[in-house]
């Protein structure tokens, strides 16, 4: 337990410095910055979750990699979107809307699938790797074709365009230092945060896979809540849902991919991942659609129910990793009561919105 927090410690400052060496760099390749939010800040921020899991994947410790992917993606919806919109009420992208957010619903479909044999293989994770390299050329191409675009036009009203000998193009080796830093810090930090996370699971006399899916996964998602805070209290609030749904395709594409990739053998799915939290993080994601599509917002109150369920779901973990008396009726609450009243509610909000003139087309 001696090394949780300066683990931690380590693991955001190599982050913070992978991100902002990754981002000048893709930026002075002509990455536009929507893009850049969506990959490098993105990628950058779910580093702890990458270094973590990879760890643990190696050591045999499958549990904490697995949980700490799940339960990183229930967080960063339910806690990090929630927070922010409590800040100040968040504008979704519409390319997020017609793009990211279906491929997150789909990655995370396609993760409970692959999990539902009982174990991750490394042909699963390949497959995974594919899919992360693939949507990575997509965006590259659409942000280049977006960049050359507006050069053109720039060109046509008179402007100039940006010059190889920008300031931000003589530095990158500084930049490519910050990077090699960052992960050196990443790789540290995620050995001591494993071995922390480990005894404390014992001490406690709960599973690995509770600590992984709670301590753990809002440990390695520090950097994602603290990106996403700033920049919805900043007025960038279309890079707080970015960053999210960025780091959520991360956490399975690359993160599950590469974990499963260097584990010794199959990552085995726990029977209670597989019949609770999976289908909760897949539930978590679809709630997503009707939120967004409702004005292109997440308003105040749609954050506190995020965060509200974030909550009643962290209560039930621990409820039932310490045998409670009172997680059998906490669980018939939320299961007739709360899940389907917020169900209805998000239904109806839907088809108020495609049903309201000219909606669907803005």
């Amino acid at each position: 337990m001696l090394w949780f927090i300066p683990g931690l410690i380590a693991l955001i400052g190599g982050a913070e410095l992978l991100v902002r060496g990754a981002s000048r760099l893709a930026l002075s390749f002509g990455i536009s910055p929507l893009v850049v939010g969506l990959t490098v800040v993105a990628f950058g921020t779910s580093s702890p979750e990458l270094a973590v899991s990879v760890q643990s994947a190696w050591s045999g410790r499958v549990d904490i990699a697995l949980g700490n992917v799940v339960g990183s993606n229930i967080f960063n919806v339910l806690f990090i979107l929630g927070v922010s919109a409590l800040v100040a009420p968040l504008v979704v992208h519409r390319q997020l809307i017609r793009q990211e957010v279906p491929m997150m619903i789909g990655v995370s479909l396609l993760l409970w699938l692959l999990a539902d044999d009982g174990g991750i293989s490394r042909v699963d994770g390949l497959l995974l790797v594919a899919l992360l390299l693939a949507y990575n050329v997509v965006l590259i191409r659409q942000s280049r074709r977006e960049t050359a675009a507006i050069l053109a036009e720039n060109a046509d009203d008179g402007g100039t365009a940006p010059t190889d000998d920008q300031p931000r193009n003589r530095h990158w080796g500084v930049q490519v230092g910050l990077v090699l830093v960052g992960l050196l810090l990443l790789t540290v930090g995620s050995n001591w945060l494993v071995d922390a996370a480990t005894s404390l699971a014992r001490q406690l006399g709960m599973s690995e896979l509770v600590v992984g899916l709670t301590v753990v996964a809002a440990g390695t998602s520090l950097p994602e809540v603290a990106t996403s805070i700033i920049a919805a209290a900043r007025g960038q609030r279309d890079i707080a849902v970015g960053n999210v749904v960025g780091s959520n395709l991360f956490n399975i594409l690359a993160v599950l991919g590469i974990s499963a990739c260097v584990a010794p053998g199959d990552l085995v799915v726990a029977p209670s991942l597989l019949s609770f939290d999976l289908p909760v993080m897949v539930a978590v994601m679809v709630a997503c659609l009707p939120i967004f599509f409702t004005g292109h917002l997440i308003a105040r109150w749609e954050g506190a129910l995020f965060l509200a369920y974030y909550l009643a779901y962290t209560t039930y973990l621990i409820l039932d990793a310490t045998g409670h008396d009172a997680q059998a009726g906490f669980s018939t609450m939320m299961g007739a009561f709360v899940v389907p009243l917020t169900s209805i509610t998000l239904i109806v909000l839907a088809w108020r919105h495609w049903h309201q003139p000219g909606e669907g087309d803005r």
